[in-house]
């Protein structure tokens, strides 16, 4: 199973430290760093190479599934809709997030698949990147595609229908087993219900979501931004708690009082600041 050639993509803000942070920080758990300027993660069924060298970012993908350079660089969101959002948010009057768009210069939210996102933030409860990449990995090996390099492909939630509570508990799931089958049995009887979900406006698509076992407002909130593009989502877990209580002085504020702070404040972008002081907390820039 082979690559293809590396081809270079031309205009671009990523930094070494941003693309990796974008890769590696928390959206995405396909990616893994295979030397100190490459990565290789899986786009859907295509085995992506990264590589950013002196500023220059080149990539590749597998012969068994091709990949285009405009599918690339809408997943990476390489467009002037990304340099608009950077100037739209309120780094202006913001110290803490000026510092965090300084610190992070490039950083982005990934097109990531809706169906995959969900499952991957299913497995997230009390995890680490590290263990939710695992599992994650596990169950694509076991019922997904062999892409070759000791990949598999996400299988989808009608494979995932197939297998039972107990199997998927055996590939170190625990309990959170029981949310993917639930969902996966939610699904089944609900032909196209993602797809439809994911073109809602962002507070219907969020209380849809939240109808399945397992799925609560952050795991929503994850699924929705970092898979379904919906910017305005502002994902509150211990890291963003933090965050919002020691830089923004929200100590003692209920979560449904933080999100609409958060809301306010950050405005339609709010997930994409989310994700600058995501890593900067994660990061320890701050400290």
């Amino acid at each position: 199973m082979g690559m293809d050639g590396w081809r270079e993509i031309g205009k671009h803000s990523f930094t070494p430290l941003s693309l990796e942070e974008t890769l590696l920080g928390g959206q995405s758990f396909v990616w893994t760093k295979k030397g100190s300027h490459q990565w290789r993660g899986v786009i859907g069924r295509s085995i992506v190479d990264l590589s950013l060298r002196n500023g220059r970012l080149s990539w590749r993908a597998s012969l068994l599934h091709p990949f285009s350079e405009g599918e690339l660089t809408k997943y990476l969101w390489i467009d002037g809709s990304y340099d608009a959002a950077i100037e739209e948010m309120p780094w202006r009057s913001d110290p803490v997030l000026r510092e965090s768009l300084r610190a992070f210069s490039g950083l982005r939210i990934l097109g990531q698949p809706f169906d995959e996102t969900l499952f991957y933030f299913l497995l997230s409860s009390a995890k680490s990147i590290s263990q939710i990449k695992s599992c994650g990995e596990a169950v694509a090996l076991r019922y997904g595609e062999k892409l070759g390099f000791g990949i598999g492909s996400f299988p989808g939630w009608n494979r995932l229908c197939e297998v039972p509570e107990e199997e998927l508990r055996k590939l170190k799931l625990g309990y959170r087993a029981k949310y993917v089958a639930g969902v996966a049995d939610f699904l089944a009887s609900r032909s196209g219900w993602l797809e439809e979900t994911a073109s809602l406006p962002y507070e219907k698509a969020k209380a849809r979501l939240m109808e399945m076992p397992g799925v609560g407002q952050k795991i929503a909130d994850c699924a929705l931004l970092f898979g379904a593009g919906k910017l305005e989502a502002f994902p509150i877990d211990t890291w963003m708690d933090k965050s919002l209580e020691r830089r923004y002085g929200l100590e003692g504020w209920s979560l449904s009082q933080k999100l609409t702070f958060a809301r306010v404040h950050f405005g339609k972008f709010a997930g994409l600041a989310q994700q600058f002081l995501f890593s900067s907390e994660r990061r320890g820039i701050f400290a």
